[in-house]
């Protein structure tokens, strides 16, 4: 009997034993290589074609003159992770302002609703409403896109009738492009701040 107690016993500290260090070693194997959370993928890119026809259906407008301006901007970006289809409204008096909202589209991702807004300043004057069809340049998942985006300066360029001009944050470039009617180019200097939820305080 005693023997059975003391088999007993160091079977029972050996499993106590044996408990301990697989819960220490589960502890330690997040911070190994190879453990944790496994990485995102590098969203997938958009042709020059697809872009071509969605900004040429979006504005209505030849597929030379959509061409000629998303031509434009590929060679200063490449390949687009996504793009923001929507429409703004701006005005300005020397002090700017300019709210949006449309859908942001990713590859294999569902559309997310987003909207914008941001303050400006400029020499224009007036105010108008206008389509604008966004392209997403280093955006890895829609939520990286909420935050604020300034203006680069010195990045306005008018092509076939279509203006485009770039904003940059962390590594993410967004380039909107407008209609002719819907430049105002004295409104890029500034930011737009994008979010899930549309606000009219525009700071």
């Amino acid at each position: 009997m005693a023997i059975d107690r003391r088999k007993l016993f160091a079977a029972g500290i050996g499993a106590a034993l044996s408990a301990s260090a697989s819960r220490a070693l589960a502890e330690q194997q997040p911070d190994q290589p190879g453990y944790g959370p496994t990485p995102q993928p590098h969203a997938e890119t958009y042709s020059s074609d697809e872009i071509v026809h969605s900004v040429s259906d979006f504005f209505g407008v030849a597929s030379e003159k959509a061409g000629a301006v998303v031509e434009h901007v590929f060679r200063d970006n490449g390949r687009p992770t996504g793009y923001i289809a929507g429409q703004e409204a701006s005005g300005a008096i020397g002090l700017g302002l300019r709210y949006g909202n449309g859908l942001l589209y990713m590859k294999h991702r569902p559309p997310m609703q987003l909207y914008w807004r941001g303050p400006s300043v400029g020499w224009d004057f007036g105010g108008n409403a206008s389509r604008v069809f966004t392209l997403c340049y280093n955006l890895q998942y829609p939520e990286a896109i909420l935050q604020r985006f300034p203006g680069v300066d010195g990045s306005i360029y008018v092509v076939a009738g279509l203006g485009v001009n770039y904003q940059r944050a962390d590594d993410i470039t967004l380039a909107p492009i407008r209609s002719g009617v819907g430049l105002r180019l004295g409104a890029n200097v500034g930011y737009l701040a994008y979010s899930r939820a549309s606000h009219w305080v525009p700071f």
